[in-house]
């Protein structure tokens, strides 16, 4: 299983240390991952402590000094910048296996991707969870959803289950002029469902940024080293990307979209329903079931 991010560490720690490591804490979490490759001098100036104060937060998560600190932090953006190709390489996924052992990866399958769910729901921050669910049943509120490379199917999944249950859901175009429209319109009332996953890709920055400033809500669908659009989100949803190949598992997520849609479908109640009737009645009307 994947561990938590130092970024996880340091928010853990907070309610322990000091007042004084706390600004230290802040000013890591307000830059990371960058601050925390500055000189532990620039850091404790930035925070306004000293350099003492400094070096007892980063004993205080567990690192023996701040080298030590910093080489657990370029480990981690190792991990968060690995593609299938560095991952391939890196293991003997390129070794050929004898039939005898498909058994064992129906195993270690199971294994992997029961073990990834679990703790991907046991890890979701509840507040998280219920403030996306209470964002995406707002019937005040107009849904758009954007996904990545992969992760546009999930952005579909969950806005063709939305588009079932609520009004005015919608995706975020290709087309250049349909989408430079819809994100120059943006304003108080909207929120912006994104999928980015490791190998981030800027344009979800760049959106979630412009959302953001113009007053809209971002919900955000990542992995546990968070994409940077998390630094502009209201909701993050981070799942496990454990799996039997070089390829991360959206295995987790799915199992974040089923749970969310669940809670939609609670918080809606009557409404839902009667709204699934009218969308039967429709497409029976129109040939389309």
């Amino acid at each position: 299983m994947t561990p938590g991010t130092l970024a996880d560490e340091i928010r853990l720690k907070l309610g322990d240390a000091s007042p004084a490591e706390r600004k230290v804490a802040r000013v890591l979490l307000a830059g990371y991952p960058s601050a925390g490759f500055e000189t532990m001098a620039v850091l404790a100036e930035r925070a306004a402590v000293s350099t003492p104060t400094v070096l007892r937060f980063i004993n205080r998560i567990g690192y023996r000094g701040f080298p030590d600190f910093q080489a657990a932090l370029r480990t981690e953006l190792d991990e968060r910048n690995a593609s299938p190709l560095s991952l391939y390489e890196a293991t003997d996924y390129g070794r050929s296996h004898e039939g005898v052992e498909d058994l064992s990866l129906l195993q270690r399958g199971s294994t992997l991707f029961s073990a990834a769910v679990a703790q991907t729901l046991a890890e979701l921050p509840p507040h998280d969870l219920e403030h996306a669910i209470a964002l995406l049943s707002d019937g005040k509120r107009r849904i758009t959803l954007a996904g990545g490379r992969f992760t546009n199917l999930f952005a579909q999944y969950l806005g063709l289950h939305l588009m079932q249950v609520r009004d005015d859901v919608r995706f975020l175009p290709d087309r250049d002029v349909e989408r430079t429209a819809q994100l120059a319109a943006v304003n108080r009332r909207d929120v912006f469902v994104l999928f980015d996953y490791r190998r981030y890709e800027p344009d979800k920055v760049s959106m979630a940024e412009l959302v953001q400033e113009q007053g809209g809500k971002i919900i955000l669908f990542t992995d546990v080293w968070l994409s940077p659009a998390a630094a502009h989100a209201q909701v993050v949803l981070p799942s496990q990307v454990a799996a039997p190949s070089p390829y991360d598992s959206l295995v987790p997520t799915l199992a974040i979209i089923e749970t969310v849609v669940a809670g939609v479908l609670t918080a809606l109640g009557e409404g839902a329903h009667q709204r699934m009737k009218h969308g039967e009645e429709t497409a029976r009307r129109m040939g389309l079931y």
